[in-house]
């Protein structure tokens, strides 16, 4: 099967990802202080984590129009999986949906199918190598759409933030208490629901608790862990993603672990420091 995969630019990208002539980024543009950060080759971390700790303003984003994921799905007979952020959380995937029916309006006969990763960043990752797994091992585009929708389901996403202030602000922390970040340092261990929602899994008093709290989480939520694989994305603290990456070998049998830098939408959510895993 002849194939490309669209992902919005919360699907952070392995280097084996970004090498692939048939995988592609269609960008979300992010907003600080009236200056426009578009999601692509260009971001630059550091100088975007530099205007957010300057601004009084929370960052902003916002999601590409129907008419760009339509482009990026491509004006031709290849197959197109595309995987974009939760849906509770972004309009992403609403925007992707539309640029589906517009494709297929002057395409009629070209399979396209969008997942709604109900998840982000890391979560996106493996979404995407799981399309790739299944594609070449010879499935067909009915047996790619099953076997991914059955990923996703039993997909786990959590992450670890310094603050939670651009969630919050954001509307995307619906009933969480983010203020107990900046009160006796503590860190919630924070989760995807099912829905694809966020909610609060646990807790640690600083980031270097949160974060070994987070370990001992995944035994809970993961039984069998030989045949998956466990993903790290980390904003600007490589090291930490490395500590995470060595307690998770040590205590589960997970196939691989990798580990992704944010780019421009996860790296506006986590926010300096934080991490987020998928398995």
């Amino acid at each position: 099967m002849e194939y490309r995969i669209i992902g919005d630019s919360c699907l952070d990208l392995t280097d084996d990802l970004k090498n692939r002539e048939n995988v592609a980024i269609v960008p979300l543009t992010l907003q600080v202080d009236g200056v426009d950060y578009v999601d692509d080759s260009s971001f630059d971390q550091k100088a975007f984590l530099k205007a957010v700790a300057a601004s009084e303003e929370c960052p902003k984003s916002s999601c590409p129009s129907p008419e760009h994921f339509k482009e990026a799905y491509g004006d031709d007979e290849v197959t197109v999986f595309g995987v974009t952020l939760s849906a509770e959380l972004s309009g992403s995937y609403n925007s992707a949906m539309i640029g589906r029916q517009l494709s297929l309006e002057e395409h009629p006969d070209k399979k396209i199918h969008i997942f709604n990763s109900r998840s982000a960043s890391a979560g996106e990752t493996l979404i995407a190598m799981k399309i790739i797994e299944c594609v070449e091992s010879g499935c067909s585009f009915d047996e790619t759409i099953r076997k991914v929708e059955e990923y996703i389901d039993s997909q786990q996403t959590m992450f670890v933030l310094e603050n939670l202030e651009t969630l919050r602000k954001n509307g995307r922390l619906t009933g969480v208490k983010a203020t107990l970040v900046s009160v006796l340092n503590i860190k919630p261990v924070m989760i995807a629901t099912p829905r694809g929602t966020i909610d609060q899994k646990s807790m640690g008093r600083g980031m270097k608790k949160a974060v070994l709290k987070m370990a001992e989480e995944v035994g809970s939520l993961v039984k069998q862990t030989e045949d998956r694989v466990f993903a790290i994305a980390h904003c600007n603290c490589y090291e930490r993603a490395i500590t995470l990456k060595k307690e998770i070998l040590k205590r589960y049998h997970f196939k691989e672990v990798i580990i992704v830098n944010t780019a421009g939408v996860s790296t506006m959510y986590a926010n300096d420091g934080g991490v987020i895993v998928a398995f």
